[in-house]
């Protein structure tokens, strides 16, 4: 167990998809984790920055996923305002989850490297789970996925691969100072990963491209909060324009093995009957 470990890892974001994952191998090790929400013990509020001295308070480490999405506006200062009490009450070892191709995102990350903190970055592409553990569920169940994105690959990363990355860096040495920027093992197109979905699930699944408009039309009658309805149309329209389609490395230089495939978890969830109309 290193010095870290000693003391409890503060997880933020730590009911997410990655944070509740981290939350649970790091617990497994036996090693002391904190839950960072605002329904954990003590409270963590983003936006009520007097909750984040106790939650703070012993820590040895911090995982720092920024909710709702460190890609909406004034994420980047608040993840600097962070950063700062963390490094000035003694608590240097931060690894930030990030979005790969998301302004916001990279802009947080040089203020957490500014901060004087010992960083690790996990820059991320689009989840595979987003199908499964996001509002796009409803929409697999009901047999159309309709969205503004076109022939554009995407290289779908396994959020049970982020938190192994995530659980690697916290517990052993040599990630201090690396980015890792983490993906999938191919690029699929948004209809090509509803088709694997479908095949999974033996159901016939289609995909529809929509225009922006219809998009946020849609959106809209889901009476998401404003900073949710302003994130899915900053992260259909900006962000899944192309700029991701490449592979990267990260999974293999943090693990040491090749990033789960799509079709893996595509086939591990239509099994947990999930996508059952």
């Amino acid at each position: 167990m290193t010095d870290i470990t000693r003391k409890p890892i503060l997880i933020l974001g730590g009911t997410g998809k990655t944070g509740r994952r981290l939350a649970n191998r790091l617990t497994t090790r036996n090693i002391d984790v904190r839950i960072g929400s605002r329904a954990g013990t003590p409270s963590f509020d983003w936006l009520d920055r007097s909750t984040w001295d106790a939650a703070l308070d012993g820590a040895g480490a911090v995982y720092i996923s920024y909710y709702p999405d460190i890609a909406v506006p004034g994420a980047a200062e608040t993840v600097e305002a962070f950063a700062g009490l963390a490094v000035a009450r003694g608590i240097k070892r931060l690894v930030l989850l990030s979005g790969r191709g998301e302004t916001e995102a990279q802009r947080a990350e040089e203020m957490v490297k500014a901060s004087g903190a010992d960083w690790t970055i996990l820059r991320c592409s689009w989840f595979s789970q987003n199908f499964s553990e996001g509002f796009l569920v409803e929409n697999i169940i009901e047999g159309e996925v309709a969205l503004p994105v076109g022939n554009v690959g995407e290289p779908f990363v396994d959020v049970d691969d982020i938190a192994d990355v995530a659980e690697a860096v916290l517990t052993r040495p040599g990630h201090i100072g690396q980015l890792y920027e983490l993906t999938g093992p191919r690029l699929l197109s948004f209809a090509e990963a509803v088709a694997e979905i479908g095949k999974a699930a033996g159901r016939d699944i289609s995909y529809r491209q929509i225009s922006h408009a219809e998009f946020t039309s849609a959106v809209a009658t889901h009476n998401l909060p404003p900073e949710i309805a302003w994130l899915l149309n900053e992260l259909f329209t900006e962000v899944l324009d192309g700029r991701n389609e490449t592979l990267t490395d990260g999974v293999q230089r943090a693990l040491g093995r090749q990033p789960r495939d799509f079709s893996a978890y595509a086939t591990e969830t239509a099994a947990s009957g999930i996508w059952s109309d």
